[in-house]
């Protein structure tokens, strides 16, 4: 029994890791996977593949070799010196995009709420403070609860958009895109997703006991993955293109099922990526506490500052430009998991 409860604890914090602010309000599978048409339904099953794979890798590498954070996974995979280096690359790529996450908590808020766009941002930034104190566990028993209601809401988007008469235009829409763009854009989202999730899924591998805990984990959150993608894409296929003028695509779907289904979906979206900021920022202090004298409080607060500046820009902006950029930039790393043995 306990070791049921940690597969899924582990599985659902896979989930909650990478289901953040692009992902959970549908601007990240419009760009990844919607936006080719019919091919997105293909190219996520190769997604979802990937992430099964690779994130029980990671998993599974960070427990064998008791990696603390990161920086201890990059410098197994490519040495010390070069180790180091990637890892510096990699804390300025989570920076960018806890910023992206907090941008997205003041988009949510403020599109399906009416809230000021600095209410979300100032309740992320708090909330991480406090919720921080406790470590990791406090991040599983988040997910644990977040995650299954996110499920849920795309099950009940998901029957509901069946019933439109566009509901199979997922297998129609058609493309201006490249084919190897279009096959290009799951590995890149993939491998941008898992460097991410690393730093995250790193002390999650190392710190779990049992093997087979970590695999059937990591095997279930990227099934989970999977099928969260599959189930946005097809709603927001049903809804194409007009859905694309939407900072929280999703949200406005959600409120074709009444006003408290788009508040309680809009809550949800607020606690997703406030859990993959919190994720994320967990990694950041854990690799930042290797290298600066300083406590553990004072880095947390310089990092959500930066973050939270960084915000200012807006949401979609960031998104369009961050992701794909850094996404490029995580192919090498993710190669080198793939060719990766021991």
């Amino acid at each position: 029994m306990k070791n049921g409860i940690r597969i899924f604890q582990i599985a659902f914090t896979y989930i909650g890791t990478v289901v953040g602010a692009g992902f959970a309000t549908g601007q990240e599978v419009i760009q990844f996977f919607t936006q080719y048409g019919k091919w997105g339904t293909l190219t996520i099953m190769l997604a979802t593949i990937l992430f099964i794979w690779l994130g029980t890798k990671v998993m599974l590498i960070s427990r064998r070799i008791s990696a603390q954070s990161f920086e201890d996974l990059n410098k197994h995979f490519f040495g010390p010196k070069a180790g180091s280096l990637i890892s510096i690359v990699m804390l300025f790529v989570l920076i960018g995009v806890n910023s992206v996450m907090l941008a997205g908590a003041g988009s949510v808020l403020m599109e399906q709420l009416n809230l000021h766009y600095q209410t979300g941002l100032l309740l992320t930034v708090i909330g991480t403070y406090f919720l921080l104190q406790r470590g990791i566990h406090a991040i599983l028993q988040i997910n644990s609860i977040v995650v299954p209601i996110m499920l849920l809401l795309s099950v009940l988007i998901l029957l509901n958009t069946m019933k439109l008469p566009t509901a199979d235009r997922f297998l129609s829409l058609s493309t201006d895109g490249h084919i190897g763009a279009i096959w290009l854009a799951p590995i890149i989202y993939t491998a941008f997703n898992l460097v991410l999730s690393q730093a995250v899924l790193v002390p999650l591998g190392s710190k779990t006991e049992s093997t087979t805990a970590v695999k059937w984990g990591g095997i279930i959150g990227g099934i989970g993955i999977g099928l969260l993608l599959l189930s946005v894409h097809i709603a927001i296929s049903a809804h194409m293109p007009g859905i694309r003028q939407y900072e929280i695509p999703m949200g406005s779907i959600a409120s074709h099922l009444g006003t408290v289904v788009q508040i309680i979906y809009a809550v949800i979206i607020f606690m997703e990526i406030f859990s993959t900021f919190v994720a994320n920022v967990y990694g950041i202090i854990l690799q930042l506490q290797q290298h600066i004298p300083l406590s553990p409080k004072l880095i947390l607060a310089c990092v959500m500052f930066i973050c939270y500046m960084l915000s200012q820009i807006g949401f979609s902006s960031l998104l369009s430009v961050l992701y794909p950029l850094f996404g490029c930039l995580a192919i090498v790393w993710a190669l080198k998991l793939v060719l990766q043995s021991k």
